[in-house]
């Protein structure tokens, strides 16, 4: 018997990171076809990612570009604060070189490892370290590959490709300051994670500078070390204030222009585009996030020209990949539009409502390549598949086949698939094309999963929701109906729905402790209509009816007993638990809340007020959708059902304070409840024992609860 045969699922799933470890990511495509750049740890259980290539002229091989053990000489990653939260903001949970960034013909790649630069010239296949002042935060190559920008310690410093004249272009100017960093809202909420923007001509920079003094200090300690200090975090809360913003035009010399907009109506800084297809793109945002103006930036004088305005009753979308200038100057962006979530350029709608468009992935010459869903008028809703589509003048044609997740990366003639398909036990398959035409694969050494996921994709009740039913693998009907289990996410920004098999491993393990487990993705979750994800604007509480409206629909076709019913859930999902037991314990008997939200004054202003506005302006929308209010817990004399809330100590998104003043507010009401402390552990679980000992701790409460044997 192997050692992975050995391990259960939970230690499997804890020891791999849920089985993500081993897999090729974060692909780079030389723009002459010649190679592509990855990162991938050397096996299924080793979280030090190294920097590969793939080398596709002559023999197709791929090869070590950069090792982490070998650069550090054996001795282990040290993180920074600033490199630990940046990884914290992009749910980074592995080690080794987790970023990357090239030059524009990807001949020279730079990262970080340990707060130190090193820079792997690809062609050649070396790589060594820059003598600079750290620790260092995302170093990035000019497009010329002559010089390597990066932020360290609040400045924004350049050193030369050869490790020569280091120096800084922009210093704090106090302790609140920083430049070529991302603000916390922009991180965790806008998906946008750099501070500092290279010009096509690789001569000046264009540099955000962030003045966080506005903003309230909180402070996140581990009880469980009492001689620590704890660490202070600039948090903005639900209505309170932003860090300030702004962008600098900076050349070599250190010559500054300030880029000149309306910050005060407009202060969030959502997106940065510059190509040589056109002047410096931004897209900013009002507080209240209903607008947003794509501006051209004068690189002479810093002054702003609108090139377009997007306005919506409850809040423009942001996406990835947009704003951008095609090739001939037209303005490239994703608009809802007509009730559909539409690729535009220029003046055009390039798709129409048979299409959800998510992504831009790239812009050619003559097409764009999107990732999109179904849009709600297609004649089939293919239920959790996400494809990739080429769209010109004359449609959209769809490049990914059978069904599936499917996502790619693509420079030139060379296309990157990668594809998640449902019954695929390997997890992915990466292929590489060229004009279309598979060339090889991409090895994965991920670890296959001891046990199988067979989730039934399908729609149910009278809004079509998007549901996963996963049955025991040795179900019998002869068993009877089962003691049911959600498992939603069921929030923004979170499909859990999918066409792929791992991402229902964990639910189908559930499933094999006798639930059967239904996982729905509402109104609110993305992929679906623009309509579906705006339904929440000032009131999450219809996420609850639509878990409740799955349920009753997946009972009318599966084996299920609506008289033993629980919930389980993290972060968003772990609110949605907590919420269930509390205002409908009629029909749900039993919850698991992780790291809930439980009062969402308490959560960050981009995300908080998108959905419930300012607290000052609708203290009712706050009261009612909170679960430590008068309005959040039923009349005592309801049914009390057994609630386990589980939270991190040192979480910094969402703060243990949550949980503690849930638990506060239920003693209060005089209602039982299980409250577990994680002691050193954030918003996200990747400790292997904690991991592993929370699904199983998990299972036991459940099935405690529910009186099952």
């Amino acid at each position: 018997m192997t050692s992975k045969q050995q391990l259960s699922f939970p230690r499997q799933y804890a020891r791999t990171q849920r089985f993500t470890l081993g897999a090729p990511r974060a692909f780079t495509v030389a723009p002459d076809g010649s190679r592509v750049v990855f990162l991938r740890s050397p096996s299924g259980t080793d979280r030090s990612h190294r920097l590969w290539v793939l080398d596709l002229e002559g023999e197709v091989r791929e090869r070590v570009a950069a090792d982490p053990g070998v650069l550090l000489g054996g001795e282990d990653e040290e993180l920074s604060p600033e490199e630990r939260s940046r990884r914290e903001r992009s749910r980074e949970g592995s080690g080794g070189i987790v970023a990357y960034a090239v030059d524009r013909e990807a001949e020279l790649a730079s990262f970080a490892l340990s707060g130190r630069l090193f820079t792997a010239e690809l062609r050649a296949g070396t790589a060594r370290e820059l003598p600079v002042a750290g620790p260092v935060i995302d170093p990035r190559p000019s497009p010329d590959g002559r010089l390597v920008a990066y932020a360290a310690g609040g400045a924004l410093r350049v050193v030369g490709a050869e490790g020569e004249g280091d120096r800084a272009l922009a210093e704090p100017d106090d302790e609140h300051t920083s430049y070529g960093v991302a603000e916390f809202v922009a991180a965790e909420e806008m998906g946008r994670s750099r501070g500092f923007w290279w010009s096509p001509g690789s001569d000046r920079l264009l540099v955000a500078r962030v003045d966080d003094s506005p903003v309230r200090r909180w402070w996140t300690a581990d009880p469980a070390h009492p001689d620590r200090e704890p660490a202070q975090a600039a948090y903005p809360s639900a209505g309170t204030p932003n860090a300030e913003v702004g962008l600098l035009l900076v050349g070599l010399d250190g010559a500054r222009t300030e880029v000149v907009w309306d910050r005060a109506r407009y202060p969030y800084l959502a997106r940065v585009h510059w190509s040589s297809a056109g002047a410096p793109l931004l897209l900013v945002q009002t507080r209240d996030q209903r607008t947003a103006l794509h501006l051209a930036v004068d690189t002479e004088s810093g002054a702003t020209r609108t090139v377009h305005v997007d306005e919506d009753p409850a809040w423009v979308e942001l996406s990835a990949g947009v704003p951008a200038w095609a090739p001939d100057g037209r303005l490239v962006r994703i608009a809802d539009e007509g009730g559909a979530r539409v690729l535009a350029m220029g003046d055009r709608l390039l798709t129409g409502p048979q299409l959800h468009v998510r992504a831009v992935l790239d812009i050619g010459e003559s097409d764009v390549l999107v990732s999109a869903s179904a849009g709600e008028t297609a004649a089939d809703p293919e239920v959790g598949e996400i494809h990739v589509y080429r769209v010109d003048e004359r449609g959209a044609v769809r490049v990914s086949e059978g069904a599936g997740v499917h996502g790619a990366v693509r420079s030139g003639a060379v296309t990157v698939l990668a594809s998640a398909r449902p019954g695929m036990a390997a997890g992915s398959v990466v292929q590489v094309l060229r004009e279309g035409k598979p060339v090889t694969t991409i090895t994965s050494y991920a670890e296959e999963p001891v046990i199988s996921s067979r989730a039934q994709l399908l729609e149910g009740g009278a809004r079509r929701i998007p549901c996963a039913v996963l049955l025991p693998h040795n179900y019998q009907e002869s068993d009877g109906p089962l003691p049911v289990l959600l498992d939603p996410y069921a929030g923004p920004h979170g499909q859990r729905v999918v066409a792929a098999h791992h991402p229902h491993l964990t639910s189908q393990w559930f499933a094999d402790q006798g639930f059967g487990v239904v996982v729905a993705d509402g109104r609110g979750s993305p992929g679906r209509s623009p309509g579906w994800e705006k339904a929440i604007k000032g009131d999450l509480l219809v996420t609850l009816e639509d878990q409740i409206e799955a349920l009753h629909a997946m009972a009318d076709r599966f084996p299920l007993d609506l008289g033993r019913v629980a919930v389980r859930g993290w972060s968003y999902g772990g609110y949605l638990a907590a919420l269930a037991v509390l205002r409908r314990p009629d029909v749900f008997h039993a919850a698991v809340a992780g790291a809930p939200v439980t009062d969402w004054r308490l959560y960050d202003t981009h995300y908080t007020e998108r959905y419930l506005g300012l607290p000052e302006e609708r203290p009712e929308s706050y009261a009612a959708n909170s679960l430590v209010t008068d309005d959040g817990l039923t009349d005592p004399a309801e049914p009390a059902r057994p609630l386990m809330i589980i939270h991190g100590m040192v979480d910094d998104n969402v703060v243990v304070a949550h949980s503690l003043r849930l638990s506060s507010a239920l003693l209060a009401a005089g209602r039982p409840h299980e409250l577990l402390p994680l002691t050193g552990v954030t918003h996200m679980t990747p400790q292997e024992q904690v991991a592993e000992n929370l699904l199983l701790l998990q299972v036991e409460f459940l099935k405690r609860a529910l009186g099952m044997a």
